[in-house]
């Protein structure tokens, strides 16, 4: 039995292709695979790969807070400009509170690499006790957004969500430090078990 509070998190692949099977979905493996590192929490997975239909959007991200209870949601995909790219508008339907300061810090991440950041349009959001954060589509996007740069004291988006989750009524998050050092005010850490 673990110490630390566990956790349900959806990791939703929202692409046309991979959900039909024309290519091998490479989102949903990413984002567990930089979880499961920088998380020290047992994680209860739910994946979901769908094709960019904003109404089906919307209902997963439904299912996924009101149904199956997640703490977190994040999806990967269909957030540049094209006319299929409606993951934000799906995220954006379904918010009780939307949270910008995810979406500018992942722009400005992604800005130090490749001049096109500036047409993603990543979103976050509360909805009930969940946040929910749409990332950039590859992979290696994934782990730069929530990890950083640290070597540039440039902060990733991750250490500021186990804080988020914390003022919504979520579980206790807990960091591994060498992946992501979560931050939190003194009065907000729990002491050590």
């Amino acid at each position: 039995m673990s110490d630390f509070d566990p956790v349900r998190i959806g990791v939703m692949s929202i692409s046309d292709r991979a959900s039909s099977g024309v290519y091998e979905d490479k989102g949903i493996p990413a984002l567990q695979e930089w979880l499961g590192r920088a998380l020290r929490n047992p994680i209860e997975w739910q994946p979901r790969l769908i094709p960019d239909e904003q109404a089906g959007i919307s209902a997963c991200l439904r299912e996924l807070v009101d149904t199956v209870q997640c703490d977190l949601v994040l999806t990967t995909g269909g957030t540049g400009p094209a006319p299929r790219d409606v993951t934000p508008e799906a995220t954006l339907a379904v918010a009780d509170k939307e949270m910008p300061g995810f979406g500018e810090q992942m722009r400005q991440i992604s800005l130090r690499f490749v001049p096109t950041a500036i047409l993603s349009r990543q979103v976050a959001v509360i909805r009930g006790k969940a946040l929910i954060i749409n990332l950039p589509g590859q992979p290696k996007s994934i782990a730069e957004t929530l990890q950083g740069l640290p070597d540039q004291g440039v902060h990733g988006i991750f250490a500021a969500v186990p804080y988020c989750i914390d003022l919504i009524g979520g579980p206790y998050l807990e960091t591994d430090e060498a992946v992501c050092k979560a931050f939190r005010p003194k009065s907000a850490i729990r002491p050590a078990r």
